[in-house]
């Protein structure tokens, strides 16, 4: 069984919830062209990625009526919308994956774990993972600097996943590290991962949209620019990988107590 998905690279527009949602339509749109079967949004793609509009009115988790453009693009298209928004919980802020499915109540599946350093004075941090099929695959949420801790993809894999889903927004000098953390995660676990970076905007994000196969070598991307990577997943190379690479049927659980020792000097030999 396949699954095509598609990872959008673009930029959001600050404070203006209608515009990033018509957008968020039209991406849903031109990947319907293309057969898609899911796509992915960037962190806080619905409000854009700012300090101040975290802090002011944030779009309700109780009513998702606001959500009405990019329904009707999913159910025009078939397609599964991953959608991340900063959203307001009535007793707390989130940062949170929606997923919109066609002709069906949107879900307010997944919230960030692991809030950056400039996130916690504003955002309170998930308690638990989520996951859902889609042609045969199962898709793990994420978001962004979540998937900076091994553990969280390895807990997604450990209960089935085979996809792990990450939205986030880079600051510039983060390349390196983006890269290499999407690619540690897919090579640690043999499963595929996919990112959807935000672009551009008054925190010049650098993007960096990519799905990275199980060996975690990148197999679509977007440059520097708006776009919409694009591959299908394949069932058979999961399995495939996964004999091969035998990291993730030979990890233990349980490694046992670390023992340590210290202070050891070095230096030359004492003469005898």
């Amino acid at each position: 069984m396949t699954l095509r998905i598609a990872t959008v690279q673009a930029e959001a527009t600050r404070g203006d919830l209608d515009a990033n949602l018509s957008r968020a339509a039209d991406w849903i749109e031109r990947a319907g062209a293309q057969n898609v079967d899911v796509i992915v949004f960037p962190e806080a793609f619905t409000t854009g990625y700012d300090d101040a509009v975290f802090s002011g009115a944030l779009p309700d988790a109780a009513d998702t009526r606001w959500l009405a453009a990019v329904q009707r693009a999913v159910d025009r298209t078939g397609i599964v919308a991953i959608l991340n928004t900063a959203l307001d919980r009535g007793d707390r802020r989130t940062l949170t994956d929606v997923v919109v499915t066609p002709h069906r109540p949107a879900v307010v599946a997944y919230d960030k774990q692991h809030l950056y350093d400039s996130e916690r004075t504003v955002f309170a941090a998930g308690d638990a993972g989520f996951s859902f099929v889609v042609n045969d695959l199962r898709l793990a949420l994420s978001v962004c600097y979540d998937a900076n801790f091994p553990e969280h993809a390895a807990a997604a894999a450990a209960a089935g996943a085979d996809v792990y889903v990450n939205s986030g927004a880079y600051f510039p000098g983060g390349a390196h590290r983006r890269d290499l953390h999407y690619a540690a995660r897919a090579l640690d676990n043999g499963m595929y991962v996919v990112f959807s970076g935000l672009v551009g905007g008054t925190n010049h994000f650098i993007g960096g949209s990519a799905i990275f196969d199980p060996t975690g070598r990148r197999v679509a991307a977007v440059d520097d620019v708006e776009g919409l990577a694009i591959a299908d997943l394949d069932r058979d190379e999961i399995v495939r990988i996964r004999d091969d690479q035998r990291m993730w049927a030979d990890r233990r659980a349980e490694l046992g107590p670390q023992r340590t020792f210290g202070p050891l000097t070095g230096g030359a030999p004492a003469a005898e």
